[in-house]
């Protein structure tokens, strides 16, 4: 009998000639479906069975090494009225690059829906109505948060498009964070 070495996916194993199929896949950029793509892009549902039949880099990863990221401009007015000038790379949310450009917009759960620290309030009603309507998670999750208004949304779920240029987003003179008062989570 011939030892076949195994690559463990989801809950099936594959064969190493499968494995090494699946590499051939992908541009060095972008090791392979098992581990993300570079930094800034993002991988679509894909499923195994997509995998195996071998659908290339560029029709599931939001961009390839080679490409400029495309980038819109987003204004974080603090609590003090301080502004400060961003570029975000279309497809990331507003807590991720807050996070990225050091200004201070909490996320105590790192995005998950369970907490409302990272919430923003959208200056421009134009802007706003641009925005996807909020699920029902994150309108729980809104009403839990201070000072909110008819324009706030949480900022892991403002996830930057090009039709977003130009936003600008109020940061609220405090949040709630029912873990422990004054904690702030440093971002991984």
């Amino acid at each position: 009998a011939a030892h076949v070495s195994l690559l463990k996916v989801g809950s099936r194993s594959y064969n190493t000639a499968a494995k090494n199929r699946i590499r051939g896949l992908f541009p060095s950029n972008c090791s392979n479906a098992i581990s993300p793509c570079t930094p800034g892009t993002s991988y679509g549902p894909l499923s195994r069975y997509q995998i195996l039949l071998g659908l290339r880099h560029k029709e599931y990863c939001t961009t390839t090494g080679n490409e400029e990221k495309q980038t819109i401009s987003v204004t974080f007015v603090d609590k003090d009225g301080e502004e400060k000038h961003i570029k975000v790379p279309v497809g990331m949310s507003l807590l991720e690059a807050a996070h990225e450009n050091d200004i201070e917009l909490e996320g105590a759960c790192e995005g998950s829906l369970a907490c409302s620290t990272c919430h923003v309030i959208v200056m421009d009603v134009d802007q706003y109505n641009k925005l996807e309507d909020p699920t029902d998670e994150e309108n729980d999750m809104l009403d839990l948060a201070f000072g909110l208004t008819e324009t706030s949304r949480l900022g892991c779920q403002v996830i930057a498009k090009p039709e977003l240029d130009g936003i600008r987003v109020a940061l609220p003179a405090a949040t709630r964070n029912f873990a422990v008062d004054g904690f702030k989570p440093k971002p991984h």
